[in-house]
Protein backbone atom coordinates (compact mmCIF):
# COMPACT_ATOMS: atom_id res chain seq x y z
CA UNK A 1 0.00 0.00 0.00
CA UNK A 2 1.66 3.07 -0.97
CA UNK A 3 1.53 6.08 1.27
CA UNK A 4 2.34 9.66 0.60
CA UNK A 5 2.62 12.49 2.94
CA UNK A 6 0.56 15.14 2.40
CA UNK A 7 1.25 18.58 3.11
CA UNK A 8 -2.31 19.71 3.37
CA UNK A 9 -3.04 17.35 6.03
CA UNK A 10 0.51 16.93 7.61
CA UNK A 11 0.62 13.43 7.86
CA UNK A 12 0.98 10.18 5.36
CA UNK A 13 -1.96 8.69 3.61
CA UNK A 14 -3.23 6.07 1.51
CA UNK A 15 -2.69 7.01 -2.16
CA UNK A 16 -5.98 6.62 -4.03
CA UNK A 17 -6.70 8.41 -7.44
CA UNK A 18 -9.59 10.16 -8.73
CA UNK A 19 -9.11 7.54 -11.45
CA UNK A 20 -8.06 4.18 -10.93
CA UNK A 21 -4.71 3.09 -12.13
CA UNK A 22 -4.18 7.02 -13.50
CA UNK A 23 -2.53 9.70 -11.76
CA UNK A 24 -2.80 13.70 -12.70
CA UNK A 25 0.28 14.97 -11.50
CA UNK A 26 1.53 19.19 -11.99
CA UNK A 27 4.97 20.19 -10.54
CA UNK A 28 5.92 24.06 -10.75
CA UNK A 29 8.82 24.29 -12.90
CA UNK A 30 10.93 26.91 -13.11
CA UNK A 31 10.96 31.21 -13.94
CA UNK A 32 12.82 31.88 -16.67
CA UNK A 33 15.36 34.13 -16.56
CA UNK A 34 19.09 32.92 -15.71
CA UNK A 35 20.86 29.45 -16.11
CA UNK A 36 19.40 27.00 -13.58
CA UNK A 37 21.27 25.56 -10.37
CA UNK A 38 21.36 22.40 -8.22
CA UNK A 39 18.31 23.06 -6.60
CA UNK A 40 16.32 23.55 -9.24
CA UNK A 41 17.92 20.06 -10.37
CA UNK A 42 17.35 18.70 -6.76
CA UNK A 43 13.47 19.45 -7.26
CA UNK A 44 13.61 18.22 -10.74
CA UNK A 45 15.32 14.99 -9.95
CA UNK A 46 12.78 14.38 -6.55
CA UNK A 47 9.55 14.46 -8.94
CA UNK A 48 11.28 12.23 -11.41
CA UNK A 49 11.67 9.48 -9.12
CA UNK A 50 8.09 9.88 -7.91
CA UNK A 51 6.74 9.36 -11.35
CA UNK A 52 9.04 6.42 -12.29
CA UNK A 53 8.28 4.90 -9.14
CA UNK A 54 4.30 5.50 -9.81
CA UNK A 55 5.19 4.31 -13.05
CA UNK A 56 6.87 1.17 -12.27
CA UNK A 57 3.79 0.56 -10.16
CA UNK A 58 1.63 0.28 -12.62
CA UNK A 59 0.03 3.96 -12.77
CA UNK A 60 -0.58 6.02 -15.85
CA UNK A 61 0.86 9.18 -15.53
CA UNK A 62 0.14 12.51 -17.16
CA UNK A 63 3.18 14.37 -15.74
CA UNK A 64 3.18 18.54 -16.16
CA UNK A 65 5.78 21.00 -15.18
CA UNK A 66 4.94 24.60 -16.61
CA UNK A 67 7.75 27.26 -17.79
CA UNK A 68 6.69 30.35 -15.91
CA UNK A 69 8.22 32.63 -19.01
CA UNK A 70 6.65 36.50 -18.28
CA UNK A 71 7.95 37.73 -14.59
CA UNK A 72 8.81 40.94 -13.13
CA UNK A 73 12.24 39.05 -12.81
CA UNK A 74 12.69 38.01 -16.72
CA UNK A 75 11.30 41.66 -17.61
CA UNK A 76 14.23 43.42 -15.31
CA UNK A 77 16.78 40.44 -16.85
CA UNK A 78 15.72 41.37 -20.27
CA UNK A 79 16.15 44.90 -19.87
CA UNK A 80 19.26 44.81 -18.27
CA UNK A 81 20.99 42.33 -20.59
CA UNK A 82 19.01 44.81 -23.58
CA UNK A 83 17.47 41.76 -24.90
CA UNK A 84 13.58 40.36 -25.90
CA UNK A 85 11.95 39.16 -23.09
CA UNK A 86 10.81 36.57 -25.05
CA UNK A 87 14.06 35.96 -26.54
CA UNK A 88 15.92 35.31 -23.68
CA UNK A 89 13.12 33.62 -21.44
CA UNK A 90 13.24 30.84 -24.77
CA UNK A 91 16.69 30.63 -24.23
CA UNK A 92 16.14 29.78 -20.64
CA UNK A 93 13.80 27.43 -21.55
CA UNK A 94 16.29 25.83 -23.72
CA UNK A 95 18.93 25.58 -21.70
CA UNK A 96 16.94 23.95 -18.50
CA UNK A 97 15.72 20.78 -21.27
CA UNK A 98 19.02 20.42 -22.42
CA UNK A 99 19.87 20.24 -18.04
CA UNK A 100 17.60 17.54 -17.39
CA UNK A 101 17.88 15.30 -20.76
CA UNK A 102 21.51 15.49 -19.16
CA UNK A 103 20.26 14.64 -15.85
CA UNK A 104 17.98 11.84 -17.12
CA UNK A 105 14.89 13.38 -16.28
CA UNK A 106 12.38 11.92 -17.98
CA UNK A 107 10.42 14.34 -20.16
CA UNK A 108 6.93 16.13 -19.34
CA UNK A 109 3.89 14.93 -20.60
CA UNK A 110 3.15 18.86 -21.40
CA UNK A 111 5.55 21.80 -20.65
CA UNK A 112 2.89 24.85 -20.46
CA UNK A 113 3.81 28.53 -20.65
CA UNK A 114 2.26 31.39 -19.17
CA UNK A 115 2.20 33.24 -22.65
CA UNK A 116 0.29 30.29 -24.42
CA UNK A 117 -2.20 30.47 -21.76
CA UNK A 118 -3.27 33.84 -21.97
CA UNK A 119 -6.91 33.21 -22.90
CA UNK A 120 -7.56 30.68 -20.37
CA UNK A 121 -6.05 32.71 -17.87
CA UNK A 122 -8.15 35.33 -18.66
CA UNK A 123 -11.27 33.66 -19.02
CA UNK A 124 -10.21 32.38 -15.12
CA UNK A 125 -9.71 35.72 -13.54
CA UNK A 126 -12.89 36.88 -15.27
CA UNK A 127 -14.74 33.86 -13.88
CA UNK A 128 -13.56 34.38 -10.38
CA UNK A 129 -15.00 38.40 -10.53
CA UNK A 130 -18.68 37.03 -12.01
CA UNK A 131 -18.22 34.61 -8.70
CA UNK A 132 -17.75 37.81 -6.40
CA UNK A 133 -13.73 36.24 -5.58
CA UNK A 134 -11.84 38.95 -7.55
CA UNK A 135 -12.21 42.53 -7.75
CA UNK A 136 -10.95 45.27 -10.63
CA UNK A 137 -10.76 48.58 -8.42
CA UNK A 138 -10.45 50.54 -11.66
CA UNK A 139 -6.71 50.84 -12.19
CA UNK A 140 -6.19 47.62 -14.68
CA UNK A 141 -5.24 45.74 -11.54
CA UNK A 142 -7.43 42.45 -10.50
CA UNK A 143 -7.51 41.28 -7.07
CA UNK A 144 -8.44 37.86 -5.61
CA UNK A 145 -10.94 38.32 -2.13
CA UNK A 146 -9.09 36.70 0.28
CA UNK A 147 -11.86 36.96 3.16
CA UNK A 148 -14.38 35.80 0.96
CA UNK A 149 -12.35 32.01 0.57
CA UNK A 150 -12.74 30.94 4.17
CA UNK A 151 -9.73 28.64 4.24
CA UNK A 152 -7.10 30.78 3.19
CA UNK A 153 -4.27 29.67 4.66
CA UNK A 154 -5.37 25.74 5.44
CA UNK A 155 -2.00 24.43 3.31
CA UNK A 156 0.56 26.78 5.09
CA UNK A 157 -1.13 26.75 8.50
CA UNK A 158 -1.30 30.65 8.85
CA UNK A 159 -4.10 32.25 10.03
CA UNK A 160 -5.27 35.65 8.15
CA UNK A 161 -4.94 37.59 11.61
CA UNK A 162 -1.47 36.77 11.81
CA UNK A 163 -0.67 37.19 8.04
CA UNK A 164 -2.19 40.88 8.02
CA UNK A 165 -0.11 41.58 11.09
CA UNK A 166 3.05 41.65 8.65
CA UNK A 167 1.40 42.97 5.50
CA UNK A 168 0.79 46.00 4.04
CA UNK A 169 -0.47 47.97 0.41
CA UNK A 170 2.34 49.27 -1.67
CA UNK A 171 2.05 52.68 -3.22
CA UNK A 172 -0.20 52.31 -6.17
CA UNK A 173 -2.15 49.52 -5.44
CA UNK A 174 -6.13 49.63 -4.46
CA UNK A 175 -6.78 46.59 -2.50
CA UNK A 176 -9.63 46.02 0.01
CA UNK A 177 -7.13 43.77 2.45
CA UNK A 178 -3.57 43.85 2.69
CA UNK A 179 -3.80 40.66 1.84
CA UNK A 180 -5.65 40.31 -1.70
CA UNK A 181 -2.93 39.55 -4.27
CA UNK A 182 -3.05 40.35 -8.07
CA UNK A 183 -4.63 38.17 -10.80
CA UNK A 184 -3.90 40.96 -13.01
CA UNK A 185 -1.45 43.76 -13.61
CA UNK A 186 -1.87 46.94 -15.63
CA UNK A 187 0.44 46.89 -18.09
CA UNK A 188 3.63 49.89 -17.42
CA UNK A 189 5.72 51.07 -20.45
CA UNK A 190 7.92 48.77 -22.34
CA UNK A 191 6.52 46.01 -20.64
CA UNK A 192 4.62 42.89 -22.80
CA UNK A 193 1.21 43.37 -22.16
CA UNK A 194 -2.32 41.64 -23.53
CA UNK A 195 -5.61 42.98 -24.37
CA UNK A 196 -8.40 42.33 -21.47
CA UNK A 197 -11.10 43.53 -19.99
CA UNK A 198 -9.45 45.60 -18.04
CA UNK A 199 -7.55 46.49 -20.17
CA UNK A 200 -4.00 46.11 -21.70
CA UNK A 201 -1.69 44.12 -18.74
CA UNK A 202 -0.28 40.63 -17.97
CA UNK A 203 -1.29 37.61 -14.82
CA UNK A 204 -0.01 37.22 -11.69
CA UNK A 205 2.17 34.86 -10.74
CA UNK A 206 -0.10 32.22 -8.84
CA UNK A 207 -3.12 32.72 -11.65
CA UNK A 208 -0.76 31.44 -14.21
CA UNK A 209 -0.34 27.84 -12.28
CA UNK A 210 -4.00 27.37 -12.21
CA UNK A 211 -5.00 28.14 -15.67
CA UNK A 212 -2.48 25.87 -16.61
CA UNK A 213 -2.91 22.95 -14.41
CA UNK A 214 -7.01 23.62 -15.49
CA UNK A 215 -6.32 23.36 -18.84
CA UNK A 216 -3.58 20.51 -18.75
CA UNK A 217 -5.15 18.29 -15.67
CA UNK A 218 -8.71 19.23 -15.17
CA UNK A 219 -10.11 20.93 -12.68
CA UNK A 220 -8.86 18.47 -10.05
CA UNK A 221 -5.50 16.47 -10.13
CA UNK A 222 -3.93 13.76 -8.05
CA UNK A 223 -0.57 15.06 -7.17
CA UNK A 224 0.81 19.16 -6.61
CA UNK A 225 4.38 19.32 -6.40
CA UNK A 226 7.33 21.83 -6.01
CA UNK A 227 9.73 23.27 -3.50
CA UNK A 228 8.69 23.91 -0.07
CA UNK A 229 9.46 27.62 -0.45
CA UNK A 230 6.22 27.67 -2.80
CA UNK A 231 3.72 26.62 0.54
CA UNK A 232 3.19 30.13 0.57
CA UNK A 233 2.33 32.23 -0.89
CA UNK A 234 2.35 30.23 -3.92
CA UNK A 235 0.46 27.19 -3.15
CA UNK A 236 -1.96 28.94 -1.23
CA UNK A 237 -2.90 30.61 -3.65
CA UNK A 238 -3.08 28.53 -6.16
CA UNK A 239 -5.23 26.48 -3.50
CA UNK A 240 -7.98 29.95 -2.86
CA UNK A 241 -8.23 30.62 -6.84
CA UNK A 242 -8.69 27.17 -8.25
CA UNK A 243 -11.18 26.11 -5.74
CA UNK A 244 -12.96 29.78 -5.77
CA UNK A 245 -13.26 29.20 -9.60
CA UNK A 246 -14.07 25.54 -9.87
CA UNK A 247 -15.92 24.73 -6.37
CA UNK A 248 -14.19 21.50 -5.94
CA UNK A 249 -11.02 20.13 -4.29
CA UNK A 250 -7.88 21.05 -6.56
CA UNK A 251 -5.17 18.59 -5.45
CA UNK A 252 -6.05 15.55 -3.59
CA UNK A 253 -2.15 15.53 -2.13
CA UNK A 254 0.30 18.52 -2.05
CA UNK A 255 4.16 17.11 -1.33
CA UNK A 256 7.27 19.56 -1.13
CA UNK A 257 10.66 19.16 -1.56
CA UNK A 258 12.97 20.37 0.96
CA UNK A 259 15.58 22.74 -0.27
CA UNK A 260 19.27 22.05 -1.44
CA UNK A 261 21.51 24.25 1.17
CA UNK A 262 25.23 25.12 0.68
CA UNK A 263 27.17 26.42 3.57
CA UNK A 264 24.00 25.68 5.62
CA UNK A 265 22.15 28.37 3.69
CA UNK A 266 19.34 27.54 1.43
CA UNK A 267 20.95 27.84 -2.40
CA UNK A 268 18.73 30.55 -4.03
CA UNK A 269 19.55 33.73 -6.69
CA UNK A 270 18.95 36.23 -3.95
CA UNK A 271 21.93 34.99 -2.10
CA UNK A 272 23.94 34.31 -4.60
CA UNK A 273 25.18 31.39 -3.25
CA UNK A 274 24.58 29.32 -6.78
CA UNK A 275 26.63 26.37 -8.53
CA UNK A 276 24.59 26.37 -12.34
CA UNK A 277 23.61 23.10 -13.37
CA UNK A 278 26.01 23.42 -16.13
CA UNK A 279 28.94 24.14 -13.50
CA UNK A 280 27.97 20.58 -11.76
CA UNK A 281 28.00 18.56 -15.25
CA UNK A 282 31.56 20.10 -16.39
CA UNK A 283 33.18 18.79 -12.93
CA UNK A 284 30.63 15.48 -12.07
CA UNK A 285 28.44 12.90 -13.38
CA UNK A 286 25.08 13.04 -13.54
CA UNK A 287 24.16 10.13 -11.49
CA UNK A 288 25.90 11.72 -8.70
CA UNK A 289 23.65 14.61 -8.40
CA UNK A 290 21.10 11.46 -8.60
CA UNK A 291 22.62 9.55 -5.62
CA UNK A 292 22.74 12.54 -3.79
CA UNK A 293 18.94 13.17 -3.76
CA UNK A 294 18.26 9.38 -3.33
CA UNK A 295 20.36 9.01 -0.31
CA UNK A 296 18.21 11.24 1.53
CA UNK A 297 14.60 12.08 2.22
CA UNK A 298 13.33 14.20 -0.15
CA UNK A 299 11.13 16.36 2.21
CA UNK A 300 14.40 16.96 4.41
CA UNK A 301 16.63 19.75 3.29
CA UNK A 302 20.09 18.10 1.15
CA UNK A 303 23.49 19.71 2.18
CA UNK A 304 25.19 20.23 -1.11
CA UNK A 305 29.44 19.42 0.47
CA UNK A 306 32.60 18.06 -1.17
CA UNK A 307 31.95 14.94 1.46
CA UNK A 308 28.25 14.24 0.17
CA UNK A 309 29.16 14.18 -3.16
CA UNK A 310 32.60 12.45 -2.60
CA UNK A 311 30.05 9.53 -0.92
CA UNK A 312 27.33 9.98 -3.88
CA UNK A 313 30.55 8.78 -6.36
CA UNK A 314 31.64 5.67 -4.11
CA UNK A 315 27.97 4.76 -3.51
CA UNK A 316 27.77 4.53 -7.43
CA UNK A 317 31.05 2.60 -7.51
CA UNK A 318 29.58 0.13 -4.92
CA UNK A 319 26.54 -0.66 -7.21
CA UNK A 320 28.58 -0.42 -10.93
CA UNK A 321 30.69 -3.71 -8.90
CA UNK A 322 27.76 -5.28 -8.45
CA UNK A 323 27.15 -5.38 -12.39
CA UNK A 324 30.36 -6.91 -13.24
CA UNK A 325 30.98 -10.11 -15.13
CA UNK A 326 32.16 -13.01 -13.32
CA UNK A 327 35.57 -13.92 -13.63
CA UNK A 328 36.80 -15.49 -16.52
CA UNK A 329 38.25 -18.66 -14.24
CA UNK A 330 35.32 -19.60 -12.31
CA UNK A 331 34.00 -22.40 -11.82
CA UNK A 332 30.55 -21.91 -10.72
CA UNK A 333 28.44 -22.00 -7.06
CA UNK A 334 26.46 -25.09 -5.85
CA UNK A 335 23.00 -25.12 -7.25
CA UNK A 336 21.68 -24.27 -3.39
CA UNK A 337 24.16 -21.50 -3.47
CA UNK A 338 23.11 -20.43 -6.44
CA UNK A 339 19.61 -20.69 -5.81
CA UNK A 340 20.25 -18.56 -2.22
CA UNK A 341 21.32 -15.44 -4.76
CA UNK A 342 18.04 -15.53 -6.74
CA UNK A 343 15.95 -15.74 -4.02
CA UNK A 344 17.81 -12.69 -2.03
CA UNK A 345 17.43 -11.05 -5.21
CA UNK A 346 13.69 -11.57 -5.02
CA UNK A 347 13.18 -10.44 -1.10
CA UNK A 348 15.33 -7.28 -2.39
CA UNK A 349 12.87 -6.47 -4.73
CA UNK A 350 10.01 -6.70 -2.14
CA UNK A 351 11.82 -4.58 0.33
CA UNK A 352 12.90 -2.04 -2.08
CA UNK A 353 9.01 -1.71 -2.19
CA UNK A 354 8.49 -1.61 1.00
CA UNK A 355 10.25 0.68 1.19
CA UNK A 356 9.33 3.31 -1.14
CA UNK A 357 6.16 2.47 -0.70
CA UNK A 358 6.90 4.25 2.37
CA UNK A 359 6.63 8.23 0.87
CA UNK A 360 9.43 7.33 -1.33
CA UNK A 361 11.84 6.00 1.16
CA UNK A 362 14.67 5.83 -1.04
CA UNK A 363 17.57 5.83 1.47
CA UNK A 364 15.59 2.60 2.78
CA UNK A 365 15.27 1.11 -0.96
CA UNK A 366 19.14 2.14 -1.89
CA UNK A 367 20.24 -0.09 1.53
CA UNK A 368 17.99 -2.82 0.24
CA UNK A 369 19.64 -2.41 -3.30
CA UNK A 370 23.35 -2.40 -1.79
CA UNK A 371 22.72 -5.32 0.33
CA UNK A 372 22.21 -7.19 -3.19
CA UNK A 373 25.43 -5.93 -4.07
CA UNK A 374 27.30 -6.92 -1.63
CA UNK A 375 26.05 -10.63 -2.26
CA UNK A 376 26.28 -10.39 -5.87
CA UNK A 377 29.89 -9.17 -5.20
CA UNK A 378 30.19 -12.06 -2.66
CA UNK A 379 28.69 -14.88 -4.69
CA UNK A 380 31.65 -13.97 -7.35
CA UNK A 381 34.42 -14.48 -5.14
CA UNK A 382 33.38 -17.19 -4.40
CA UNK A 383 33.30 -18.83 -8.08
CA UNK A 384 30.30 -17.78 -9.17
CA UNK A 385 29.92 -17.99 -13.44
CA UNK A 386 27.76 -15.37 -15.34
CA UNK A 387 24.96 -17.45 -15.87
CA UNK A 388 24.35 -17.71 -12.01
CA UNK A 389 25.62 -13.84 -11.51
CA UNK A 390 23.30 -13.03 -14.56
CA UNK A 391 19.25 -13.33 -12.89
CA UNK A 392 20.19 -11.46 -9.76
CA UNK A 393 21.94 -8.97 -11.93
CA UNK A 394 18.57 -8.52 -13.63
CA UNK A 395 16.43 -7.68 -10.95
CA UNK A 396 19.27 -5.35 -9.69
CA UNK A 397 19.74 -3.32 -12.83
CA UNK A 398 15.68 -3.32 -12.75
CA UNK A 399 15.60 -1.75 -9.55
CA UNK A 400 18.64 1.06 -10.58
CA UNK A 401 16.44 1.67 -13.48
CA UNK A 402 13.35 2.56 -11.60
CA UNK A 403 15.65 5.12 -9.81
CA UNK A 404 16.81 6.93 -12.86
CA UNK A 405 20.46 5.68 -12.38
CA UNK A 406 22.58 5.17 -15.61
CA UNK A 407 25.60 3.68 -14.45
CA UNK A 408 27.42 4.29 -17.30
CA UNK A 409 30.86 2.94 -16.92
CA UNK A 410 33.89 5.26 -17.18
CA UNK A 411 35.68 4.83 -20.08
CA UNK A 412 38.61 6.38 -22.08
CA UNK A 413 40.23 7.41 -25.43
CA UNK A 414 41.34 4.18 -28.00
CA UNK A 415 44.55 5.44 -27.70
CA UNK A 416 44.55 5.25 -23.35
CA UNK A 417 42.74 2.21 -23.14
CA UNK A 418 45.93 0.59 -25.40
CA UNK A 419 48.16 2.33 -23.27
CA UNK A 420 46.62 0.27 -20.26
CA UNK A 421 46.93 -2.95 -21.99
CA UNK A 422 50.53 -2.37 -22.69
CA UNK A 423 50.63 -1.39 -18.68
CA UNK A 424 49.00 -4.39 -18.17
CA UNK A 425 51.24 -6.69 -20.38
CA UNK A 426 54.68 -5.18 -18.87
CA UNK A 427 53.18 -5.59 -15.49
CA UNK A 428 52.69 -9.74 -15.93
CA UNK A 429 55.85 -9.73 -17.27
CA UNK A 430 57.31 -8.34 -14.18
CA UNK A 431 55.07 -10.61 -12.14
CA UNK A 432 56.98 -13.29 -13.87
CA UNK A 433 59.97 -11.53 -12.34
CA UNK A 434 58.41 -11.81 -8.67
CA UNK A 435 59.59 -8.18 -8.76
CA UNK A 436 56.18 -7.63 -6.27
CA UNK A 437 56.66 -4.20 -4.83
CA UNK A 438 57.24 -2.64 -9.07
CA UNK A 439 54.40 -4.69 -9.82
CA UNK A 440 52.46 -2.84 -6.90
CA UNK A 441 53.14 0.22 -7.59
CA UNK A 442 51.87 -0.44 -11.11
CA UNK A 443 48.47 -1.58 -10.24
CA UNK A 444 48.41 1.29 -7.06
CA UNK A 445 49.31 4.29 -9.43
CA UNK A 446 46.47 3.21 -12.38
CA UNK A 447 44.00 2.67 -9.50
CA UNK A 448 44.53 6.69 -8.72
CA UNK A 449 44.00 7.17 -12.69
CA UNK A 450 40.40 5.48 -12.21
CA UNK A 451 41.95 1.83 -13.25
CA UNK A 452 41.22 -1.06 -11.25
CA UNK A 453 43.16 -4.29 -11.79
CA UNK A 454 41.80 -7.71 -10.95
CA UNK A 455 44.80 -10.51 -11.07
CA UNK A 456 43.60 -14.10 -11.13
CA UNK A 457 45.07 -17.62 -12.01
CA UNK A 458 43.67 -17.01 -15.66
CA UNK A 459 45.88 -13.35 -15.86
CA UNK A 460 44.95 -10.04 -14.85
CA UNK A 461 42.03 -8.08 -16.58
CA UNK A 462 40.98 -3.98 -16.04
CA UNK A 463 38.75 -1.73 -16.02
CA UNK A 464 37.38 1.70 -15.19
CA UNK A 465 36.23 2.45 -11.82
Amino acid sequence: MLRIYNTLTRKKEEFQTLEPGKVRMYVCGVTVYSDAHVGHAMSALVFDIIRRYLTYRGYEVRFVMNFTDVDDKIIARANQMGEDPYRLAQRYIDGYTRNLKALNVLPATANPRATQTMDKIINMVQGLIEKGYAYAPGNGDVYFRVTRFSEYGKLSGRRLEEMQAGARIEIGEQKEHPMDFALWKAAKPGEPAWDSPWGKGRPGWHIECSAMNLAELGEQIDIHGGGNDLIFPHHENEIAQSEAYTGKPFARYWMHNGMLQLGGEKMSKSLGNLITIDEFLTQHDPDTMRMLVLSGNYRAPLAFTDEALNSAEKALERLRSGLWPASPSASGLPAEAASALLAQAEMTRQTFISAMDDDFNTAGALAAIFELVKAINTARDQGANDSQLQPAQAILRELIEVLGLRLAEKTGSGDAEKFIELLVEVRSEIRKQKLWALSDLIRDRLKELGVTLEDSKDGTRWRWG
